[in-house]
């Protein structure tokens, strides 16, 4: 397999013209400004590495939707692929980074969710780049909801199509921007946005693509496990599971409680990307153990699809319980609750006056939003309970910015 190394220029020798004199400034001197900028905005970000253990922490941060991270039969099955498979995919799915268990999960998630076939990748990430990428050419149009996700907005840039952003949610716009266009097109949209919990008119969406005959990919990240029969995602509820039009991508490390993307769609799209999306081809397999899990995931998930539900009705209990309090929070659409918070700044300290209480939760600031607007963003967990989720209102309403 080729390399696929960018080509080398060789540097031109000291009587070559290009040589300009030694300059005083070190190479990454602009670094000092933009760290400078960021602090004065209070947009510093950190790592925080977490506990092993819940450590006495609420979490109400992760997108662990299901609470299935910690489930004896996920790191059962991770633990089991590891053993059997190994540590490592030990390449590119295309030269050894492919086992069985990858064959097996892409059969089943397909099967699950409703489409002809499925792609695992080593992120949803990688899902979205490939996806986008493969899918729009040269002289394709690309149609991209305002609020889409970074991997979307990144794929949008990489492919060869053109990109015009469309206002959020708005099947007239895409409509309108569709009309003008000859050659292929297709329209990217989160299901689930990330930020607000919002979910888009997949449905309206879809029936405008099919006026124009462009393509449709959705990035159900927020919604596998969460929204449709037993959790088979957004899609499948908006009847597009199995259209020959759409493609969907989703991650395994949210609801499945793992690692890893995947694209679903028709046959002859997942034959494509195996030969033409280069966040594939040139990328190491997904982890056996992220498999391992992910399976075990979704077949624990076959036999308790009432965990879906569950997900969605402790989100619509946090919202009401916030907005009760007087704050500000967005209605949820799957298991995402927005919190607006007045500033950067408060955001920070109302998450951290939060985790000193015993909850975790997010912080989303710019350049994350793309509104402007900080906020808190909670997830909801299927297997909360109800003490715990008025524990956590509690702590919310307690802690707020006056």
């Amino acid at each position: 397999m080729s390399t696929n190394r960018h080509p080398v220029t060789p540097a031109p020798g000291p009587s070559g013209a290009a040589c300009a004199p030694p300059s005083t400034r070190a190479p990454f001197d602009w670094i000092d400004e933009q760290a400078r900028l960021r602090a004065d905005a209070g947009l510093v970000r950190t790592l925080r590495p977490r506990a092993a253990a819940a450590g006495g922490l609420l979490d109400l941060a992760s997108n662990d939707y299901l609470g299935l991270t910690r489930h004896p039969e996920i790191t059962d099955g991770a633990a089991a692929a590891a053993q059997r498979w190994g540590g490592g995919a030990t390449g590119s799915r295309l030269v050894t980074g492919s086992t069985e268990l990858h064959r097996e999960l892409e059969r089943e998630l397909a099967e699950f969710c409703g489409f002809e076939a499925a792609l695992v990748l080593s992120s949803g990430y990688a899902a979205n780049l490939a996806a986008v990428t493969a899918l729009a050419p040269h002289g394709s149009l690309i149609v991209s909801d305002a609020g889409n996700h970074a991997s979307l907005i990144d794929g949008c840039r990489l492919a060869r199509g053109a990109t015009q952003v469309v206002p959020h949610t708005d099947p007239e716009a895409v409509r309108k921007t569709l009309e003008g266009h000859e050659g292929p097109a297709v329209m990217v949209s989160d299901s689930v946005f990330s930020v607000d919990g919002d979910a888009a008119p997949l449905a309206e969406l879809a029936n405008v693509c099919r006026e124009f005959g462009a393509g449709f990919i959705v990035d159900d990240a927020h919604g596998l496990g969460v929204l449709g029969d037993g959790g088979r995602g957004a899609p499948q509820a908006a009847g597009l599971a199995g259209a020959a039009d759409t493609v969907v991508t989703v991650t395994l490390s949210k609801s499945f409680g793992s690692q890893g993307g995947a694209v679903l769609g028709p046959a002859k799209v997942i034959d494509h990307l195996v030969n033409a999306a280069r966040t594939f081809i040139f990328d190491t397999g997904l982890a056996p153990a992220a498999v391992g899990a992910a399976l075990a995931a979704l077949r624990l998930l076959r036999r308790e699809p009432e965990r879906a539900a569950r997900a969605r009705q402790v989100a619509a209990e946090l919202h009401r319980l916030l907005t009760a309090e007087g704050l500000s929070a967005v209605r949820p659409d799957a298991a995402v609750v927005s919190v607006r918070a007045p500033s950067p700044e408060s955001a920070v300290r109302w998450a951290a006056d939060c985790r000193a209480a015993g909850l975790a939760v997010g912080c989303f600031r710019p350049p994350s939003v793309p509104d402007g607007i900080s906020r808190l963003r909670l997830t909801a967990r299927a297997d909360l309970t109800g003490p715990q989720i008025a524990d956590a209102v509690r702590v919310i309403s307690r802690t707020a910015p006056r």
